[in-house]
């Protein structure tokens, strides 16, 4: 299980203003918002926390199948380059990548090496972009377990949480796309 999340800086800035009244109020912790305003760069510090909450929210609704909107619930701890994300009694791990272009953030439940893939968008259309994703997703999947790519589907649960099927098998994967960018993991 793991789940994932790419926040878009460029666009973050375009079409959000986290400054704006009761915008933190509304999505995190009091001990969150303490780390936004005692940050070196709050701006960052609001996306990464965001980028690890929808990551561990991903993984959270692979283990619990549901669709539920509550995203102060999930309170991040940050400790140098990782963190980790608590929900009720969920907790799990978060790496995260941050680029001057893009933070990217990975959940999982046991300590590990990140892997999700980034793909740099041409296309600014969000139909094709989860498109492009799903096949780059696919390819990877049947890279990395040698499965013809031609036996791989893409399912989703009534939640929207995705899946690759191989025969009945299915795989838990991830992906997440903002802006000009993309994000998958297998």
């Amino acid at each position: 299980m793991v789940g994932n999340d790419i926040v878009d800086l460029e666009e973050a800035k375009r079409a959000s203003n986290w400054q704006r009244p009761r915008f933190l109020n509304k999505l995190f912790a009091p001990k969150e918002q303490q780390l936004i305003h005692s940050s070196e760069n709050p701006f960052f510090m609001v996306w990464r926390l965001w980028s690890m909450k929808e990551a561990a929210y991903k993984l959270y609704t692979q283990q619990n199948p549901s669709r539920f909107y509550n995203p102060k619930g999930f309170e991040c701890q940050i400790k140098n380059e990782e963190g980790s994300v608590r929900f009720k009694d969920f907790d799990c791990l978060i790496k995260t990548q941050i680029t001057s272009k893009y933070i990217l953030s990975e959940a999982r439940l046991l300590d590990f090496k990140m892997t999700s893939k980034v793909i740099d968008f041409e296309e600014r259309n969000p139909n094709i972009q989860s498109e492009v994703t799903k096949a780059a997703l696919l390819n990877e999947f049947s890279k990395t377990y040698q499965i013809s790519v031609d036996d791989l589907k893409i399912e989703k649960s009534e939640f929207g949480i995705p899946t690759v099927v191989f025969n009945t098998e299915k795989f838990q994967v991830s992906w997440s796309h903002h802006g000009g960018f993309g994000a998958y993991v297998v």
